[in-house]
């Protein structure tokens, strides 16, 4: 018996409330030998008077030493084994638009990039290109056509948009990444892992070919890369597994995807941290299990700026208050994964997290850091444990055995 059966076996209702609030790219690394993260660097009050209240611990997003990527590391705080269940991010990019994917249906998450005149990479985002300027951009690149599949380009924000090749024989989506990780060299070609891949691969290159052709002129966005080919998933609810209603508050059009391919309700049209957190408060009544996603603490981080991503985690810090005051039976705060600025990338670390209710046994803590987490309570645990410990104290999981 898997986690997933386990917890369908053993899951009961009530009326409690569950809040998991993610600080995206929550964990860090210090710049310096015995310096501070941007974590313990911040001022936290709220996180700090919580922690004494609270346990804490690592929680390791998919397996000691991996990196993952946004997806994995989401799939395993709500539960699913990420090395099972594997969703790519064109599939969450797509849904979480309002794309619903088809039977068939192949989905890549692009970039808009910049390069120079050798077709070499200058800036893998294209400057964080405004949404205001891309998205035309994306929507002209609907004029490409290729023999024999139907080509849907969509904008999501800023440098990012989505691709769906649909109506092809036989489209596989193990399709490797174009996007090299790094600037000073030329995109990757799509390659194909499997025959069907090979056929979607070989439709990826003539998209980017045409594509380059448009995007010529273009000072910032005159190329782009393509990211996590994926065809349509198959995943179990959240009301399936855990038996609860849920509402995902986001403002990124991929963890709004991820939440509504888990069976999640995606709440309100927030802008920003303080927008949803009073979305939260408006639909307060009508679900047991709300997601809220902030992005900004792995932005800043991704962007290697030590200082930014410190500023990120005290707005998030300020928002404390604001959930605890619907008093909800059970709050988690963590991260999907760490996103040290001195990386500059997704890494490895193991993620702060902090559990709150009623029965949980504080550990005798009262800073929220990566120092504390490392010898709190909880330990170092896979993430895909996460729910059934938020279940547990939620009153939810009957007893196992007799």
């Amino acid at each position: 018996m898997d986690q997933i059966d386990l917890v369908r076996s053993l899951k009961t209702k009530n009326d409690t409330k569950i809040v998991m609030f993610v600080a995206d790219g929550l964990g860090g690394l210090p710049h310096e030998p015995g310096g501070k993260t941007e974590l313990e660097a911040a001022k936290t009050p709220n996180l700090d008077a919580l922690a004494a209240k609270s346990v804490q611990g690592g929680s390791i997003p998919v397996k000691p030493g991996i990196s993952p990527g946004s997806g994995p590391g989401h799939l395993g705080l709500f539960g699913y084994d990420p090395l099972k269940f594997l969703i790519g991010r064109g599939a969450l990019e797509a849904t979480g638009i309002g794309l619903p994917l088809q039977e068939g249906d192949v989905a890549v998450r692009c970039n808009f990039c910049t390069i120079d005149a050798d077709g070499k990479i200058t800036d893998r985002r294209a400057g964080r290109i405004p949404t205001e300027e891309s998205a035309p951009l994306a929507e002209s690149l609907n004029a490409i056509k290729i023999p024999g599949v139907e080509v849907i380009v969509k904008p999501v924000k800023e440098h990012r948009f989505v691709v769906i090749f649909r109506g092809g024989d036989g489209l596989g989506g193990n399709v490797a990444d174009t996007d090299p990780q790094a600037t000073g060299v030329v995109p990757l070609d799509p390659v194909g892992a499997d025959e069907a891949s090979n056929k979607t691969a070989a439709l990826a290159k003539q998209f980017v070919a045409e594509a380059k052709k448009m995007l010529k002129d273009e000072k910032k966005a005159n190329c782009l890369t393509m990211r996590g080919f994926s065809a349509k998933p198959s995943i179990p609810s959240y009301d399936e597994v855990y038996g609860l209603k849920a509402g995902a508050i986001a403002v990124y059009p991929m963890y709004k995807g991820l939440a509504s391919l888990v069976g999640m309700d995606i709440l309100g049209e927030a802008q920003t941290l303080d927008e949803e957190l009073e979305v939260l408060k408006q639909h307060w009544d009508d679900y047991d299990f709300f997601f809220i996603h902030f992005k900004y603490t792995d932005s800043s981080g991704e962007d290697g700026d030590f200082d930014a991503k410190v500023k990120r985690t005290e707005e998030f810090d300020a928002q404390i208050p604001k959930v605890l005051d619907l008093n909800p039976d059970v709050l988690i705060v963590t991260g999907d994964h760490s996103t040290p600025s001195f990386l500059a990338s997704h890494s490895w670390h193991p993620v702060p997290t902090l559990l709150h209710s009623n029965c949980c046994r504080p550990d005798g803590h009262t800073v929220f850091g990566e120092a504390t987490a490392c010898r709190g309570g909880l330990g170092l645990f896979e993430a895909q444990y996460l729910m059934t410990l938020a279940m547990a104290n939620a009153g939810r999981l009957q007893k196992y055995g007799a």
